[in-house]
């Protein structure tokens, strides 16, 4: 079955208040052609989830679609100092920011891949965030007596992931490290992948390395090139430093609407890579 659509169809399958999963790991393969789409298409209500986040989860803050945050981390990496519109939100109560350690998201996602209500996570027996996050909670282990912390399952209503290659049924591979991309999509109701390259498809049924994600899971595919932009993708590109900079430096509404309608292609190739990623 052919699931090749625009980008812009495929975000109208995320509706306003959504539980939505963003792969990728802080500047590195993030799904950033989808959530600027996202921005454009002015989602609201949604609730996110990322292990360790950066600028996906800042211009969606910023577009105002966000209205929580589950993540163990949300900076961009050291270069770049804080993701100021997600702390900015969450300090003025617009976004809930759900704080996680990086492995008890994952233990979340793991929960709601596998159909169960929560997961045991024994490294949080002495923690504050027990106490401020409603995911967390202490139960009775029924074999031994002992009090054990456990998380709530994370099962998003829809996974966004950015790979290298995927064919038109769906069917994704991810070059270098995953992340949680692969658990994301197990866990998720509906998975939109952007790839950088379409591939025929006998890529997969030939090859010794199979499908990260099969395409009985994907529900839309679309083709971006540089979709992670300006954060890298392994293996193809990497940081575009000066486009992360001029969005950090954007302060209002306006300057974000202009920052989503330009061409990147035209304002960044041949200074550090990037193409219109749209």
């Amino acid at each position: 079955m052919n699931k090749l659509v625009s980008l812009q169809k495929a975000i109208e399958l995320i509706k306003d208040n959504d539980l939505v999963a963003l792969g990728g790991n802080v500047l590195h393969r993030a799904p950033m052609a989808a959530c600027r789409e996202m921005a454009r298409q002015q989602k609201k209500g949604l609730r996110l989830i990322k292990t360790a986040g950066a600028m996906d989860v800042d211009i969606l803050c910023l577009a105002g679609c966000a209205a929580s945050v589950d993540a163990g981390f949300i900076s961009y990496e050291s270069e770049f100092g804080l993701a100021a519109n997600y702390r900015k939100a969450v300090q003025e109560g617009r976004v809930a920011g759900n704080e996680h350690a990086c492995y008890t998201v994952i233990s979340a996602l793991r929960a709601g891949s596998a159909g169960i209500p929560f997961m045991p996570v024994r490294g949080l027996q002495i923690s504050d965030l027990i106490e401020v996050n409603d995911y967390f909670t202490k139960i009775q282990d029924p074999f031994s007596g002992e009090m054990v912390t456990v998380v709530r399952a994370l099962a998003p209503d829809v996974a966004v992931i950015h790979v290298h290659e995927a064919d038109v049924n769906g069917n994704a591979i991810i070059h270098g490290p995953k992340f949680e991309d692969v658990l994301m999509t197990r866990a998720a109701k509906k998975v939109i992948v952007t790839a950088e390259t379409i591939v025929p498809d006998n890529r997969f049924a030939f090859a010794k390395e199979k499908a990260d994600v099969p395409h009985f899971l994907v529900n839309a595919v679309v083709h971006v090139p540089k979709g992670a932009f300006p954060c890298d993708c392994p293996e193809k590109y990497g940081i575009n430093r000066e486009a992360i900079k001029a969005f950090k430096a954007i302060k209002t509404q306006e300057e974000l609407s202009s920052y989503l309608e330009r061409n990147e292609a035209t304002d960044y190739q041949g200074r550090g890579g990037g193409v219109r990623a749209w």
